[in-house]
């Protein structure tokens, strides 16, 4: 079982930055593929970075491109999501996910057996 404790969210004005990590108590933490996602008000829950296991494999929704990254520290077993240039569309409840083997695509909620409790993120115009 993995437990997934998200931090770091908060209120910021548009252009701003925030930095997530998630806390994973797991053991064998650098097997898990991790990634995050979001769900605003009244929307679907939507992918927005993936990393793989090895931290070697990096992907990202097309809407964060150039201005999000993800990250891992293994020996910390700790994930992040450094975000930049925070839009008002950014505005959502941010969770991390894991997975230690799925066959279904990064960006599809079902292919993530572990979901955090997540942490909002404000962005006001």
């Amino acid at each position: 079982q993995v437990q997934l404790v998200e931090s770091g969210g908060g209120s910021v004005q548009t252009g701003g930055s925030l930095r997530l990590s998630c806390a994973a108590s797991a053991y064998f933490f650098s097997t898990y593929t991790m990634a995050w996602f979001r769900q605003a008000p009244g929307k679907e829950r939507e992918g927005v970075a993936f990393i793989s296991a090895g931290g070697g494999t990096l992907d990202y929704a097309d809407s964060v491109k150039g201005r999000f990254t993800i990250s891992r520290d293994n020996a910390k077993n700790t994930l992040y999501l450094e975000m930049n240039g925070l839009k008002p569309e950014d505005t959502a409840m941010y969770y991390c996910v894991a997975h230690r083997a799925s066959s279904r695509p990064w960006y599809l909620p079902e292919a993530f057996a572990y979901w955090g409790q997540g942490t909002q993120v404000t962005v006001s115009s």
